[in-house]
């Protein structure tokens, strides 16, 4: 019997593996250009933090999780989304004590129980931030001004 990848993954060969990479340089140096810092987070992480930052009622919680209970009987899930881990590590590391606001971004894979179809895979990459302290418009404003950075600096 040969072995397979599971369905909704996929490999990144090498000759593919470069454009991801450019990709991701570009988006980091853009990121870190407006104060960014990157954070990295457990890929799974207590199922509870994804039904209270997501909420019990969506559809990511309802349907679309990886969830298991560990050998101690806890209920585990793989990372549907990456917020609700940042958020976690911003507030049980003590980040709130720094100045505000904090900037943070990650480079992450994700996992979603997704019905396969062309282009939705159930494990993805996502690169995310994080604008955490701040009640401004303006963090709002310079949060669609590095989206649209990022479109531009890529297109080019």
């Amino acid at each position: 019997m040969m072995m397979q990848k599971p369905k909704g993954t996929r490999d990144l060969l090498p000759e593919d593996t470069y454009k991801l990479q450019y990709v991701e340089k570009k988006i980091s140096k853009l990121l870190e250009d407006y104060g960014f810092r990157e954070i990295r987070v457990p890929v799974f992480e207590y199922t509870e933090l994804f039904n209270r930052g997501v909420g019990e009622t969506t559809d990511v919680v309802q349907k679309e999780m990886y969830t298991f209970d560990d050998k101690g009987g806890r209920s585990i899930t793989l990372r549907p989304e990456g917020t609700a881990g940042t958020v976690r590590a911003y507030l049980e590391n003590g980040m709130a004590s720094k100045p505000s606001p904090v900037k943070l971004w990650y480079n992450m894979a994700m996992y979603r129980y997704e019905n396969v179809q062309k282009g939705r895979l159930r494990e993805f990459h996502q690169i995310g931030l994080e604008l955490i302290g701040s009640s401004s418009y303006l963090a709002d404003v310079e949060t669609i001004l590095i989206g649209k950075r990022i479109f531009e600096t890529l297109r080019n």
